[in-house]
């Protein structure tokens, strides 16, 4: 009885195991060949989805993900390879407002805030994305946020059916990062679950909010 015993706890530890390494390969080889690193190679859109973080860390420094995604974003916006962002976060308690860190960012860099869009209820990255579609309307975009992170944001934006190429923000060293990289490897085994077993939809899906877009110019 107990040999059986044994045998169960391993083979569910095995399965535990397998099921993670598909995640991570499935989630990894999702759109890798529409990851961006560089300003020049990437198609123009016209809106990028800014995935939020926190601003600062909890011992009070700066976050290096946040600082390297609005850097990313700017280069982006800047270099005209796109002219809107929508910047989606988690603004679920009081004092804490990723959307609103953002914009701020966004706007002493030098993007004018006729050019930005704030996404309150991007809880989560499935989230985000989904919402991106399904309330401000938009079905091409550039994904921004680390390379780890986009590769998860393209499996959800396909399976929505969303037309997303992602730009890479800049990395940040191994030993800075440790824990979200394990965050990451987590999340990426909870979003095949989400998206192909339990179909997880956003918490929110409220009205359309139609975002403001230059006009297309005209053909001669």
């Amino acid at each position: 009885m107990r040999l059986f015993g044994i045998s169960i706890v391993l083979s569910l530890l095995l399965v535990a195991v397998a099921l993670f390494a598909v995640c991570q390969y499935y989630v990894s080889h999702t759109g890798k060949t529409r990851l961006y690193s560089s300003v020049q190679q990437i198609p123009a859109r016209d809106v990028g989805l800014l995935l939020g973080t926190v601003e600062q860390l909890r011992g009070g420094g700066p976050n290096p993900f946040f600082r390297n995604r609005i850097a990313a974003a700017v280069e982006l916006y800047k270099s005209g390879k796109i002219h809107h962002l929508l910047v989606s976060g988690d603004n679920h308690r009081r004092g804490y407002n990723e959307p609103e860190d953002m914009r701020k960012a966004l706007l002493a860099a030098g993007v004018p805030d006729r050019a930005i869009t704030r996404d309150y209820a991007g809880l989560r990255t499935l989230d985000s994305v989904v919402r991106a579609k399904e309330v401000f309307g938009v079905s091409t975009l550039t994904v921004i946020s680390q390379r780890d992170h986009d590769q998860r944001a393209l499996l959800i934006a396909d399976y929505y059916g969303i037309d997303a190429i992602a730009y890479c923000a800049g990395e940040v060293p191994l030993s800075n990062s440790i824990m979200a990289h394990v965050h990451e490897w987590g999340a990426r085994v909870k979003v095949v679950l989400d998206l192909y077993l339990l179909h997880t939809r956003p918490k929110h899906i409220g009205s359309r909010v139609l975002i403001p877009l230059p006009p297309k110019p005209k053909k001669s």
